[in-house]
């Protein structure tokens, strides 16, 4: 049985499949981002699903593709823990990136891949290797365009009576928005960035309204100038995307995209599907 897991910060989608293809199960687990959880904390993940924790001996292959795996520390860590508990699978273990690079791009091709979802990053891919030019230093400082970013401007906006009565008093029928509650989530929870993005669906649930529209074209032109065109060949290839963020503002993306004279590619909600084909082909 071998596991393709594909983890962002909120969730993990997990799938285990036979040497033929066949999927012999599915399910999703809370988002395992090294860099925000620990050993003890990633365990209590993996006990929680049935299907995980029941089948974790007959795992023979695990292939995690994970948020927060951009640094070989941070890769290391991972596979020692997942060693432990899959005690008979070989374990390999990247970065997100490599996921939606299998997910959106056909073999051999040159292109720039995104995520833009809880968190957001950019690579350049070769045909045969990938090349970043950002080092992420997380969610605090960096992830443009992301979830958490956006779950930022609102709570800011909010806070300093700059959001519009109409949609703050909508805001406060959505969130529990007590300030104790929320900086418990911030500072003592664990996974802020993905409790941030929580408040994502409400800008684009109000995409159109002037306040989130202002929001979402500042970050999403933040990403394409911070990340995307770090790439000197940023117009000369397709530039595909994973993420929901991408997913479901993918017409406001398009639209700046265009502005610089960059062609958008594929635009995916999730990559686990083109794992499996990836994983099949190159088994």
């Amino acid at each position: 049985m071998k596991l393709l897991v594909d983890s962002g910060s909120t969730k993990a989608d997990w799938i285990a499949i036979d040497d033929i293809g066949k999927v012999l199960f599915t399910t999703q687990t809370l988002g395992l981002n090294p860099e925000v959880l620990d050993k003890s904390e990633i365990i209590a993940r993996l006990d929680d699903k049935f299907d995980i924790e029941h089948n974790k001996e007959k795992v023979s292959h695990l292939y995690f593709y994970g948020a927060g795996c951009g640094t070989d520390r941070m890769k290391d860590f991972l596979a020692v823990v997942f060693k432990e508990y899959f005690i008979n699978a070989l374990v390999s273990v990247h970065e997100d990136t490599f996921a939606a690079v299998y997910a959106t791009t056909p073999k051999d091709e040159k292109a720039i891949v995104c995520i833009v979802g809880t968190g957001s990053n950019c690579s350049y891919f070769d045909g045969k290797v990938l090349h970043q030019k950002v080092q992420s230093l997380g969610y605090i400082v960096m992830d443009d365009g992301s979830g958490n970013r956006f779950g930022r401007h609102l709570l800011r906006g909010y806070y300093f009576n700059s959001m519009p009565p109409v949609l703050a008093k909508e805001f406060e029928l959505e969130y529990n928005l007590d300030a104790d509650f929320i900086k418990a989530n911030l500072y003592k929870e664990s996974n802020p960035n993905a409790y941030l993005a929580t408040f994502a669906k409400f800008i684009i649930k109000h995409k159109d309204n002037e306040f989130c529209k202002k929001i979402i074209r500042k970050e999403l032109k933040l990403f394409v100038k911070n990340y995307i065109m770090q790439f000197d060949n940023c117009k000369e290839v397709p530039v595909h995307f994973v993420g929901s963020i991408a997913f479901y503002l993918k017409d406001e993306l398009e639209e700046i995209l265009e502005k610089y004279s960059i062609n958008m590619g594929n635009v995916l909600r999730r990559p686990i599907d083109g794992l499996i084909a990836y994983h099949i082909l190159n088994k």
